[in-house]
């Protein structure tokens, strides 16, 4: 199987590339843009819309690019390379997601374009402190009133909540809270009375918001997909959510692992470069190990995150997850050790990869968590998805 990178692509990289080390080439510009009201630059947002990456995973009938998951691939690896603070996963791969997957030829006619000019900013309020990361639990509920409906309940950890216009929020039309069916989309401005956002700085420097919904009112043609049927637009979600996750954490660890080289070259003990102690160098190496494997499973993550079979494709962004979080982990325990203490103050970005590994690991599943979504299955030879020869 050929891996090279097409012409197109090829372009595609230096062209994300280059954009997020000028626009972000230190810690202080990435810090300056986390402190602003939406949590970055508006400016840089328009940019990112100018250069047509805020189009790119969308249907060129629909006014997109019609850029498949390499090409994600490759632009969320620039992105964790600079930890650029531009909410592309929450917008374009997940909020927008759901439009592209599940919205009626109408819905994305209207919004689309909107949302590859920078002008619609749509988060996927989904998850409720209750559920953890069982994607059937849904409490919020969606009453039919007249031709709309009414929404009530809590969403919780939503990325960039406080910078969106919109939000699609998951709601129970039937059935009890763990269903497996019963669950129905909807897409609501932040604006619509009701609304409450209360929004916090994570761990990572990156936003969530806490949205709270009393009395929402939408009308039925804010439904997107079909009535009671979103659990399997939601699965295909986070299944693309999670290759964007592996591919920003396949970027943030070759940043760090190019950071820790630098310093081991240029950190003195003993009158001589620290680089040239043979243990520091075997764990330099390890790094490199964990790295690739992680971009491997990174680049298997891509070939099947636009799968059709469910069961398929959820076995295999679960195996992808377990290495790359295994990798982020190796990677960012080491790069700490090697640096020692200023591998954990905030004035150094090192520290703010680790971070952002660390966060990346928990979200939408640790190891664990996906490990045991493998071994129930009973891995990925028995799967079908490995050749056992």
């Amino acid at each position: 199987m050929d891996f090279d990178l097409t012409g197109e692509q090829q372009l595609l990289n230096d062209t994300a590339r280059r954009w997020a080390s000028d626009a972000y080439p230190a810690l202080e510009q990435v810090v300056a843009a986390r402190a602003l009201p939406l949590g970055f630059h508006e400016a840089r947002w328009r940019e990112l819309a100018d250069l047509g990456l805020l189009a790119l995973p969308f249907a060129e009938d629909d006014g997109g690019i019609g850029g498949g998951p390499v090409e994600t691939m490759l632009v969320m690896e620039a992105l964790g390379a600079t930890l650029a603070p531009v909410p592309y996963l929450p917008f374009i791969i997940q909020g927008a997601a759901a439009l592209r997957l599940a919205g009626s030829a109408q819905q994305r006619a209207a919004h689309i374009p909107a949302i590859a000019a920078g002008e619609m900013r749509i988060a996927l309020a989904h998850h409720e402190r209750q559920a953890r990361w069982n994607l059937d639990d849904v409490a919020t509920t969606a009453i039919r009133v007249g031709d709309g409906y009414r929404i009530d309940g809590t969403k919780g950890l939503v990325a960039a909540g406080d910078a969106a216009t919109h939000v699609i929020v998951s709601a129970r039309t039937s059935g009890e809270r763990r269903d497996a069916d019963g669950v129905t989309l909807f897409l609501v401005p932040t604006d619509a009375p009701g609304i409450r956002i209360s929004a916090r700085a994570a761990q990572d420097g990156s936003r969530l918001a806490d949205i709270t919904f009393a009395d929402v009112v939408v009308a039925g043609s804010d439904v997107i997909g079909q009535i009671d049927g979103a659990t399997p637009v939601l699965a295909q979600i986070a299944d693309i959510t999670i290759a964007a996750l592996c591919a920003e954490a396949v970027g943030a660890m070759e940043a760090l692992h190019g950071l820790t080289l630098e310093y081991l070259k240029t950190r003195s003990q003993f009158g001589v470069a620290i680089g040239s102690f043979q243990t520091l160098q075997h764990k330099a190496v390890d790094m490199f190990i964990a790295l690739e494997q992680a971009r491997s499973m990174t680049l298997f993550a891509a070939m099947m995150a636009d799968s059709e079979d469910a069961t398929e494709r959820g076995l295999a962004l679960s195996a992808v997850k377990v290495q790359v979080n295994r990798s982020a982990r190796l990677v960012g325990q080491n790069a700490v050790q090697l640096h020692g203490g200023i591998g954990m103050t905030m004035e150094y970005i090192g520290a703010h990869h680790f971070r952002r590994l660390a966060a990346i690991e928990q979200t939408l599943g640790d190891t664990a968590h996906h490990l045991r979504r493998v071994a129930e299955a009973g891995g990925l030879v028995a799967a079908g998805l490995v050749d056992d020869e």
